[in-house]
């Protein structure tokens, strides 16, 4: 046998490649997965048992800003725990940037009016004239 004219003969160019034909898809459904997976934590404030109320109206939530205070006195905005003196600031800052916020309140049933009244005289310091008590719905047997 010559040296040259054999059975087997090579492929002088094999090109390797990655397929990228379902690369968007892929790339689609774990977006997809990623979002559906996701768990959004809301506000949770103080713990805070609230006094039940006959009627209600809902409002959109990026209207509103909520401030909770619990039966030990602790007041919330945010999840930040403040002083009664920051509120005036917080207040104020955050109706320049909304006119038209609301403020909730979210106040446990046990807890002093004195540290209410006191929040109260923030907010009228801070010139927030839309205020709410918010209330859990009484459930009717």
């Amino acid at each position: 046998m010559s040296g040259k004219g054999g059975k087997f003969k090579r492929k002088a160019n094999v090109g390797q490649s990655i397929p990228t034909s379902s690369m968007a898809d892929i790339a689609f459904l774990l977006l997809v997965f990623f979002m559906v997976t996701t768990i959004f934590k809301l506000e949770d404030g103080l713990p805070v048992e609230m006094p039940k109320a006959e009627a209600g109206v809902k409002v959109p939530r990026e209207r509103v800003s909520h401030i909770w205070i619990d039966r030990a006195g602790n007041i919330s905005i945010n999840d930040k725990l403040l002083t009664v003196e920051q509120i005036e600031g917080i207040v104020y800052a955050k109706l320049l940037e909304n006119p038209a916020m609301i403020v909730a309140f979210n106040v446990d049933k046990q807890s002093q009016f004195e540290v209410v009244g006191d929040v109260m005289e923030q907010l009228k310091a801070a010139n927030a004239t839309r205020v709410s008590f918010t209330a859990d719905p009484e459930r009717k047997n």
